[in-house]
């Protein structure tokens, strides 16, 4: 083959374009991340579909991940965005899922990465349009053989992590593909990351009665804003429905935006000081003022799927 000394170089884009999301896949295939052409990240680890890392485009991490979480695989990660499913919590009172571990086998499990699609910056639009989804996989097949038994129903379930330049979306479809019922529970297990936890007011569960799991699991209601000044563990169903934004403020500035799609619950969920000392992988261990766990999900009692039904549940965080 002749040499040409003018050879055009490999085009990374298609000519006349901007510039576009880019995917990767590191550490020995154990994570995914990708960035906008604004410069916005995410980082997902394949174990547990968790999302370990979501920056704005300055740069600033915008979730709480534990300095002692294990990214390894040997346990689930504490901090980020856990998935929890089928159970929230444990449910010994629930024949089904009473001997699954808390918060079920979905955050513990090695999900598939199923690939990436994307809205493209145009000429016309610019970069500012450009966002990317990544979709992740798990299903009764590819569950490790003690969670199968302990849970043996057949299911799928894609998760998909949707990065904008104005905030992140994840979503969590559940199919049973069985031939009989189950019910399940589901939570995006959200750490935000704040400054100082003293500062923050959460807005948008004026008036919802909420369960909280540090006084007794006593049913109340909440009269105003929200704030934290103590463990703080409570399940509240808002009242203004799922499609209202529940709103973290910070020092009177909003810092974050959650609107939820078929979630009907908001975890609201803060070690403090001495809760904090006893969880072995939380670190550091003041590290409870640097955030709220404001987590959507559908936990309060049970969603039934028949064969062939699906749940559809996603979150929508923007700052």
């Amino acid at each position: 083959m002749v040499d040409r000394p003018n050879k055009p170089a490999a085009l990374a884009t298609t000519p006349g374009l901007p510039p576009q999301p880019q995917v990767n896949i590191s550490h020995a295939n154990s994570r995914v991340s990708a960035v906008l052409p604004t410069g916005e990240s995410v980082e997902v680890l394949l174990f547990g579909a968790t999302v370990i890392s979501w920056k704005d485009r300055a740069g600033n991490e915008k979730l709480w991940l534990s300095e002692a979480a294990k990214l390894d695989g040997s346990k689930a990660v504490r901090g980020g965005i856990p998935l929890v499913f089928p159970v929230f919590g444990t449910a010994p009172d629930h024949a089904a899922t009473s001997k699954l571990p808390q918060h079920g086998f979905a955050r513990n499990s090695k999900w598939e990465f199923l690939g990436k699609s994307s809205t493209e910056a145009t000429p016309s639009t610019g970069v500012s349009d450009a966002s990317v989804k990544l979709d992740f996989g798990l299903s009764s097949a590819t569950l490790d053989e003690q969670s199968r038994s302990l849970w043996p129903f057949t299911f799928s379930a894609i998760y998909s992590v949707t990065l904008t330049p104005d905030g992140l979306s994840t979503g969590l479809a559940i199919t049973n593909d069985g031939k009989e019922s189950f019910e399940c529970q589901v939570l995006l297990h959200t750490y935000l990351r704040i400054n100082d936890i003293t500062k923050v007011e959460v807005t948008g569960l004026e008036d919802s009665e909420y369960l909280d799991k540090v006084d007794g699991a006593k049913v109340k209601s909440q009269s105003g804003i929200v704030t934290i000044t103590g463990e703080t563990d409570r399940v509240y169903t808002p009242a203004k429905g799922p499609s209202s934004s529940v709103d973290v403020v910070e020092d009177g500035r909003p810092v974050f935006s959650v609107v939820r799609d078929n979630l009907k619950d908001v975890v609201v969920w803060n070690p403090w000081t001495e809760k904090a000392a006893g969880i072995g992988d939380f670190a550091p261990k003041d590290g409870f003022k640097n955030m709220i766990c404001i987590e959507a999900g559908s936990v309060r009692g049970w969603t039934a799927l028949e064969p062939g039904d699906v749940f559809n549940g996603a979150q929508t965080i923007s700052y």
